[in-house]
């Protein structure tokens, strides 16, 4: 089949088109939490925005190889309406979930279906990525829910995303002892992007 005439060059756009409003709505989410100075949500938030332009390059891949110029699609997208940090956390875990849940399955079942393996394996694939992400987001709900994103019940590891300083205690320091950046730029050194 020409992906041309199939369904799934629809469902490549789809996913092209979600996953760049998903980095956009990371990016807006980045900066509300950049307002209320939690820069480690932002900094989770603009980690997760770039794995998500990573995802819609390669779903784009597949439509330029194939030519594809134009692609009219119906669709439905989510628009974040709420501007507190743990209701975006908790927006973003809920859309995550879909695309690993129900949406890319289905569309690497479809694809599957009309003879583009690799199109499927790499709906399956994100798809594991995208469950990834959600318990990302899940973790920092519930820190902040607990109230628990700067305090810890054992002494732990708080490493300054700013300047790499490490504390080890039960709370991140108010401050860096090291470059002064308050303690919103902490991130408990187990959940640090490049932790061992």
């Amino acid at each position: 089949m020409d992906l041309r005439e199939s369904v799934t060059k629809e469902n490549l756009l789809r996913a092209f088109a979600g996953e760049s409003q998903a980095r956009n709505r990371y990016t807006f989410a980045a900066s509300t939490c950049c307002q209320e100075k939690l820069h480690v949500l932002e900094a989770v938030f603009l980690y997760t925005a770039q794995q998500e332009l990573a995802h819609a390059k390669v779903f784009y891949s597949h439509l330029k190889k194939a030519g594809c110029e134009n692609v009219t699609i119906t669709a439905n997208y989510p628009v974040d309406l709420p501007e507190q940090p743990q209701k975006l956390l908790e927006l973003a875990r809920s859309h995550e979930m879909d695309e690993f849940g129900d949406v890319y399955p289905a569309f690497a079942e479809k694809a599957q279906e009309e003879g583009f393996a690799e199109i499927a394996r790499h709906f399956r694939q994100i798809a594991e990525i995208e469950k990834v992400h959600a318990d990302r987001f899940d973790r920092f709900a519930k820190l902040m829910a607990d109230g628990k994103l700067f305090v810890s019940d054992v002494e732990t590891g708080w490493i300054c995303l700013n300047c790499g300083h490490v504390f080890t205690g039960k709370q991140a320091p108010a401050k860096c002892p090291v470059c002064s950046h308050d303690q919103g730029y902490f991130i408990r050194l187990e959940l640090s992007p490049y932790a061992k």
